[in-house]
């Protein structure tokens, strides 16, 4: 996901901006020299008509990480839709803004990042050393002398927490205002270090493209797992009450993510299938995934170009997923390149799938075996946006039920 004051460093050595340097989804050599250069997406992106681009969601970027000039711009020009995901304090003001100015392309989706997770405090500390000296120095075991000397080194550059409370008020207070927005962008990480770096002010890309100097050095703090489930799971709360759609970020957290949903589903019950959680940039693997899907019908997963394109497991996943819960996504922070690097993964998908691409807009084919994959991942995405899913039931608890229910009337009869 995010810009400098998180994990990412060496941008502008052709890092994306997104992603954690020690990460899951770190790139593959052969797959990474692959993705065609930002300048040979947009020449085939152009070649596209407007008529087929219309119908094209990215279901994850960052547009607000831009300039604001060039971003309202670019999605003026927009041809599609775009969700604009938020991931801390500074931004969650910028997407609300651009759903303002641009309502019929934008879905704005409000939340804090597992990478600023850190910043939040569960409950009162006496001071702001007291707080990062919890989360990062327990006191079993006993921190070593580096770790203690690491701490020191990085406690000037943290800011002073902020209150969950005041985070779910700012969630909520968000997602009311717009009856379209998600929750997003959320999640875990546990691939995130965090850096000897101030927090950034927004717009962030401004901080990625001078590179801050050079690449940030890191710490050797992550920040625990139980700290970012609590605050996940808040916002999570908020998501249920008011039926929204919810964005995911899991690096690293196969198995935690699993477990996840199925509290998630087990505390909420039907109230959890009325919603739609999309696994961004999923970098699960395709068994992680299958069980996943089994298990949750309201589960969808999305794949970008900037991302997943880097290792070539992306196309086992893409393979092994239904046809009617995948999704396409840029995870992009220009707005001008977003639609474009979209539009890459939606070809990628399509090849693997064996899907024929539109070369013109078409909506009267009726029948499902006759849609592109432009058609395929439009209804894909109306699925995910309406939410109100049902339990898979197995053929052989139905065949069951349906001997039960045969038996009891034959004794009615009798």
């Amino acid at each position: 996901m995010c810009p400098p004051n998180a994990t990412s460093h060496g941008h502008g050595q052709g890092n994306h901006p997104h992603a954690p340097p020690t990460s899951d989804r770190a790139p593959n050599a052969a797959a990474a020299r692959a993705i065609p250069s930002p300048d040979e997406l947009q020449r085939d992106f152009a070649r596209v008509p407007p008529s087929v681009l219309a119908h094209v969601v990215d279901v994850h970027c960052h547009p607000t990480d831009s300039e604001d000039t060039t971003t309202r711009a670019a999605v003026a020009a927009l041809p599609g839709r775009m969700c604009a995901m938020a991931t801390r304090r500074g931004d969650q003001d910028r997407v609300a803004g651009l759903a303002r100015a641009h309502p019929d392309k934008v879905v704005p989706c409000f939340g804090y990042h597992p990478w600023f997770y850190h910043w939040i405090a569960l409950s009162p500390a006496s001071s702001k050393e007291a707080h990062y000296r919890a989360l990062f120095l327990p006191d079993s075991p006993p921190p070593t002398p580096e770790l203690l000397t690491a701490f020191e080194k990085l406690l000037p550059f943290l800011p002073e927490p902020v209150p969950l409370s005041d985070v779910t008020s700012d969630v909520r207070t968000h997602l009311s205002e717009f009856p379209n927005a998600m929750l997003g962008e959320v999640g875990i990480d546990r691939a995130c270090r965090i850096p000897y770096s101030r927090p950034a002010e927004p717009p962030y890309a401004k901080h990625i493209a001078s590179n801050d100097g050079g690449p940030r050095e890191l710490s050797p703090f992550t920040t625990p797992l139980e700290h970012q489930l609590v605050i996940l799971e808040a916002q999570l709360e908020i998501a249920v009450e008011l039926r929204r759609n919810v964005s995911l970020h899991s690096v690293k957290c196969q198995q935690a993510t699993g477990e996840l949903l199925d509290r998630m589903k087990s505390k909420h019950g039907a109230a959890w299938l009325r919603i739609s959680i999309d696994l961004h940039s999923c970098g699960l693997s395709a068994q992680t995934w299958q069980q996943i899907a089994k298990r949750h019908p309201n589960a969808f997963l999305s794949l970008s170009t900037a991302i997943n394109a880097r290792s070539p497991a992306h196309k086992a996943l893409i393979a092994a997923c239904a046809p009617d819960r995948i999704l396409v996504e840029s995870d992009f922070p220009d707005a001008r390149l977003g639609a474009a690097y979209t539009w890459h993964m939606l070809c990628t998908v399509a090849a693997v799938k064996g899907w024929r691409i539109e070369d013109a807009w078409d909506a009267a084919h009726a029948d499902e075996r006759e849609w592109g994959a432009v058609r395929r991942l439009e209804e894909n995405w109306g699925l995910f946006e309406r939410g109100g899913h049902r339990e898979h039931v197995q053929r052989k608890r139905r065949r069951d039920r349906a001997i039960e229910e045969w038996e009891e009337a034959n004794e009615e009869s009798e």
